[in-house]
């Protein structure tokens, strides 16, 4: 005979409550942007206690750049569809869409601000820029045996060339972040990946 209890289905509690946190996060970005976003704040929206948050972040900041994070990559266009080249286009649209957001303005903010060697500045680097980085290099990748990119490419210079532009006026702000820019962009470098190689 079997006394123990049934399993519990679903995510752990710890779990669910730290999603709670993570959407309530996004809203009051959305709401009233990171001026206006505290941890006390947070757990009143998320319906959960300080202890909670402070279990997973050190302070509202760090759960403002998770938030956003978390949903720039459930909201990411599957790189999988199609052909190469136009999900490349679709996912530089969705990081500029995601950064002209009001919870994306606040984000930004937040990177400008942060020092290079702050946590929040490596959890963007290496969650959100380095993400993104490796799916562009699968996408090229795709694109030189689509044929669509030569296939003596320097993904590594090609990628450069594709994302830090996105990121330099991300940060310094002196033009508008949009899909007219992204496709701009990758219009200009597949203009030195289709040619040949000298």
């Amino acid at each position: 005979m079997n006394d123990r209890p049934p399993a519990r289905r679903g995510r752990p509690r710890s779990e669910t409550a730290r999603l709670r946190v993570l959407a309530a996060a996004r809203e009051l970005l959305e709401e009233r942007g990171l001026p206006g976003l505290t941890v006390e704040g947070i757990a009143a929206r998320a319906g959960v206690g300080k202890p909670t948050i402070y279990r997973h972040w050190p302070n509202a900041q760090a759960v403002a750049m998770d938030a956003f994070l978390d949903g720039t990559q459930a909201d990411a266009p599957g790189a999988g569809r199609g052909l190469a080249l136009p999900a490349l286009r679709r996912q530089l649209a969705a990081i500029a869409a995601a950064f002209a957001s009001p919870a994306g303005r606040s984000t930004a903010a937040m990177i400008a601000a942060a020092q290079n060697d702050s946590e929040l500045a490596k959890v963007f680097r290496n969650r959100f820029i380095m993400t993104s980085r490796e799916s562009g290099r699968a996408l090229l990748s795709r694109a030189i045996a689509e044929g669509a990119v030569w296939a003596d490419a320097d993904l590594e210079v090609a990628l450069d060339l594709i994302y830090a532009p996105l990121y330099f006026r991300l940060l310094i702000g002196h033009g508008p972040l949009d899909s007219g820019f992204t496709d701009a962009l990758l219009d200009l470098a597949l203009e030195g990946l289709h040619a040949s190689p000298r």
